[in-house]
């Protein structure tokens, strides 16, 4: 693995404080967005029980097949939400870069991220080069 140059060893920013503004806002956004997406789910997911959730409130017991897509439905809701919850991790990652001045900067190789990449993924950590190599090595 390559060493990643800091921020403070780079003498030319590659985005103004406005423009860093801008990619902060948009990562609070998103990082509300998904907070929102998550809470909605738990609260359609894990709040009902599987008879609330089919809509049957009768005493009569399930057939196993409606369990099943039931229990199917619930885990992938709460693999969604586990997704979400990753990307929040990054968004907070890179909100921590913001701060630190490293914003922007690909860890692999060091040299900044297009503004491109960022508008679509601003909480990306490689440079598409980067990105696309790790991609073919898995």
């Amino acid at each position: 693995m390559k060493k990643v140059k800091k921020a403070k060893d780079i003498k030319k920013k590659k985005f103004d404080k406005k423009t860093i503004n801008k990619f902060k806002e948009l990562l609070i956004k998103r990082k509300q967005e998904i907070s929102d997406e998550i809470n909605h789910i738990c609260s359609d997911t894990l709040k009902q029980s599987q008879k609330e959730a089919s809509g049957d409130i009768s005493g009569y017991s399930f057939h196993i097949a409606d369990v099943a897509t039931d229990n199917y439905d619930r885990e992938f809701s709460l693999g969604l939400a586990s997704n979400e919850r990753a990307i929040l991790y990054e968004i907070d990652l890179a909100l921590k870069k913001i701060e630190d001045g490293s914003f922007g900067l690909c860890e692999e190789c060091g040299k900044f991220i297009s503004k491109t990449r960022l508008k679509a993924v601003p909480q990306a950590k490689l440079c598409i080069k980067c990105q696309e190599a790790r991609e073919k090595q898995a």
